[in-house]
């Protein structure tokens, strides 16, 4: 296994206090430190109806992040496809292909980033099949290698660039990774999503994968929800900040939370303690030993040899803190 390298998925979180655009100002500084302390890539998310997360347009955010920066990879983690055209996708990231040539990542997914209600005025026409969604990633590789045209001409996707950003498939099912497979894109395993998922997931995508332009072999990445602390206490804090959320979540809450003091106080319930445990797959914490320790664990056993981290912390302090000790654990050394 070759040394594991790190990336940073960041979804613009609104905590009780702050505004968006403080969120996004932090989501900016983190790209930047990101770069500093040598993190891959950097990918930025899709979320909607949501004033938790001011996260919803990542290829829009991509242009100031990679602005910001100079080396470090920049992509969406990711764009939900079915919210939109395919020929706008390809466009938007032929854009910032040619402005920032050979650091976009495009990552897409299919689930609608919110509710469905939200997805079908996004895009009236979704309607949520796996049908359509096939066809759209069909039509944009023909954007991307402007073979795309009807019986009145071609339909080119512009700018023209030279090459094209790195395409990854959202998964945290077999299904999703087959579809990896058959059009020869990389595979983004979200075990933040799905902490039941498993290295079979990956076996299936290699197993199945068809060379493409774009890629002549297989390669993936596994993302998951990590909180690094100084000590075991304070991880312990983190972690209860982000089992309270995700409890919140998966009830169908997505707006006001409480302070952090309100949630360091909260007492959950049997039923969410429940919860709690089911979740234990999509998230490591600890210290940065213990994390290291475990994060290499866990690329060994699904072959991996990149993990992007999502930290959904109780605090900025303790979220920068988290990536530092990651990047200390790691030896990461930023690019010069």
């Amino acid at each position: 296994m070759s040394i594991l390298k790190l990336g940073i998925l960041d979804q613009s979180i609104v905590t009780q206090g702050k505004t968006a655009r403080q969120a996004i100002e932090e989501t900016i500084a983190t790209a930047k430190l990101a770069e500093k302390l040598g993190f891959n890539r950097f990918w930025v998310s899709e979320h909607h109806n949501s004033s938790f997360i001011a996260g919803s347009t990542p290829e829009v955010l991509m242009v100031k992040l990679a602005d910001e920066t100079r080396h470090i990879r920049i992509g969406s983690g990711g764009v939900m496809l079915p919210n939109h055209s395919a020929l706008k996708v390809a466009e938007n990231f032929r854009m910032l292909e040619t402005l920032f040539p050979g650091r976009i990542d495009l990552g897409i997914g299919r689930a609608p980033g919110g509710d469905r209600i939200t997805a079908a005025f996004l895009n009236p026409a979704n309607d949520f099949s796996e049908e359509s969604y096939l066809q759209q990633l069909a039509y944009l590789q023909h954007f991307f290698s402007d073979t795309a045209a009807t019986k009145y001409g071609p339909v080119l996707a512009v700018p023209q660039a030279t090459s094209t950003p790195e395409q990854w498939i959202l998964s945290s099912s077999g299904g999703s990774s087959k579809i990896a497979a058959q059009f020869g894109m990389g595979l983004a395993v979200a075990r933040f999503i799905n902490g039941f998922a498993q290295p079979d997931i990956v076996d299936t995508y290699r197993k199945h994968f068809e060379p493409s332009a774009q890629l002549s072999a297989p390669h993936a990445v596994l993302s998951i929800s990590v909180l690094c602390g100084e000590t075991e206490a304070e991880a312990l804090k983190m972690r209860k900040f982000l089992d309270y959320v995700l409890v919140q979540f998966e009830q169908g809450k997505f707006d006001n939370f409480g302070d952090e003091k309100f949630i360091d106080n909260y007492q959950f319930s049997l039923a969410e303690q429940e919860r709690i445990h089911r979740n234990r797959g999509r998230v490591i914490s600890g210290t940065k030993e213990e994390v290291k320790e475990k994060l290499q664990v866990l690329a060994n056993d699904f072959g991996v040899d990149e993990i992007i981290v999502s930290t959904m912390a109780n605090n900025a302090e303790n979220r920068k803190r988290s990536f530092e000790l990651l990047a200390e654990a790691f030896n990461l050394k930023a690019v010069a």
